[in-house]
């Protein structure tokens, strides 16, 4: 018996005035709308991790960090990951990058998968993130969703700030394809792990 792939959308900003929080229900909404999956939210807010402060890393010697062997098991848990991307300074948010150091093992012949907003739809820190992601041995997918330009001021607080659902049309096709990837990725690298 085959059983879905289980993939987290991670939400990478920990900001209390954050716009993440709206393509993520948005993105969770896609996938739950699929039956080939199963998705759950996983908020890096939820976690408190410190700054990244081991001897090493858990590829060479076990963290000693509780919140770290928390957020390490919680990543365990998961065959793939969608990350909601913010672009801060052509980068990923420092949080995000902390919360990838703070685990290896766990990551590791996981695919990864993006949904990036900002101006150019963070498309260099989803980039930039791929890079990241290939260090920590994941595979980096192909598709991705990018709310960018006026698609992103449409939606944003500081737009217009109408439901995603009123610019989802542009966005659909590229959430689909990316979706297709994770599951696709997740149950390839899931049964060779195996």
């Amino acid at each position: 018996m085959t059983t879905k792939p289980k993939i987290a959308l991670i939400i990478g900003s920990t900001r209390d005035a954050r716009f993440a929080d709206k393509p993520a229900a948005w993105m969770l909404k896609q996938a739950q709308q699929r039956d080939d999956l199963d998705v759950e939210l996983v908020d890096l807010k939820d976690y408190d991790l410190p700054l990244f402060n081991e001897a090493a890393s858990n590829k060479w010697m076990p963290s000693s960090d509780p919140h770290a062997l928390k957020w390490q098991e919680k990543i365990a848990e998961f065959d793939g990951y969608i990350f909601v991307v913010a672009e801060y300074n052509h980068s990923i948010t420092g949080a995000l990058k902390n919360a990838l150091d703070q685990a290896y093992v766990e990551w590791n012949r996981k695919p990864m998968g993006y949904i990036g907003y900002g101006g150019v739809g963070a498309a260099r820190a989803v980039e930039h993130l791929r890079q990241i992601g290939v260090e920590l041995a994941m595979v980096p997918v192909h598709g991705a969703v990018h709310i960018a330009g006026g698609d992103f001021m449409a939606v944003h607080p500081m737009g217009a700030n109408a439901e995603i659902e009123t610019i989802e049309d542009h966005l659909i096709p590229a959430a689909t394809d990316m979706l297709d990837d994770i599951v696709w990725w997740a149950n390839a690298t899931k049964a060779a792990r195996g």
